[in-house]
């Protein structure tokens, strides 16, 4: 408050919110190339820069509550298991480049993932988005397990510093159910078709997978075009 007890202008602030999916490998290829690219800033820029906000692309809306057998769902989306398997080689190629050490062959369903997206938007209200994030991420990619669970979900949010009784008590209410969609709806209309996808300041977009030289020169141009201060 200034002596007039009126509030300060705020200092522009970059803001960058990521579409993605849990189940999707390359959007937890695109968080770690994200978060190279802000380790590249200078340390104010980064801090300015770390309004990272996640939501919710549903790859599988129609996804039976349970899940499904994910060998059996992939294989008809791909086209057999030599074609799986080929693409899943290719990602976890990758994927060790950004020491992330896919281990496709502990997943054993594909799940709906509305729940999961449900928890991250409860954690974005406590802060703990961002761990919940790299929670379900390795949870599911890492050790294999079964995020459309409701008890799993809540274990990936204890483990994220989250109160275990309240997000149960969330994810067992339809609490989020209306934002979460609502979300998703405003990514239809800004026609994203794909994940991983940034937008920055809501003024400049990337779709896919970048390269961390990528996603950082369009956080330095919308930083540079905000007034935001560096270094």
């Amino acid at each position: 408050m200034n002596d007039h007890g009126l509030a300060q202008s705020a200092a522009p602030r970059l803001e960058i919110e990521v579409y993605s999916d849990i189940v999707c490998p390359w959007c937890y290829i695109g968080k770690r190339r994200l978060e190279g690219a802000l380790d590249q800033l200078e340390p104010s820029a980064q801090r300015q820069a770390n309004r990272v906000i996640w939501r919710p692309f549903e790859l599988n809306p129609t996804m039976p509550r349970q899940g499904m057998d994910r060998q059996v769902y992939l294989e008809a989306k791909f086209g057999g298991p030599e074609a799986l398997r080929s693409m899943q080689d290719r990602v976890a190629a990758v994927g060790a480049k950004e020491g992330i050490s896919f281990a496709f062959d502990r997943i054993l369903r594909t799940p709906n993932t509305f729940n999961a997206h449900r928890l991250i938007w409860h954690a974005e209200q406590q802060k703990k988005q961002d761990d919940v994030v790299e929670a379900l991420f390795h949870g599911y990619f890492i050790d294999g397990l079964d995020i459309g669970d409701l008890e799993t979900l809540v274990l990936i949010a204890q483990h994220s510093n989250l109160d275990g009784a309240d997000t149960r008590r969330f994810l067992q209410s339809h609490d989020g159910e209306v934002a979460v969609r609502e979300e998703q709806g405003r990514g239809h209309r800004l026609g994203i078709r794909a994940v991983p996808h940034f937008v920055l300041n809501e003024r400049l977009a990337l779709s896919g997978v970048q390269p961390v030289e990528a996603l950082r020169a369009a956080i330095e141009q919308i930083t540079n075009e905000s007034g935001i201060t560096q270094g």
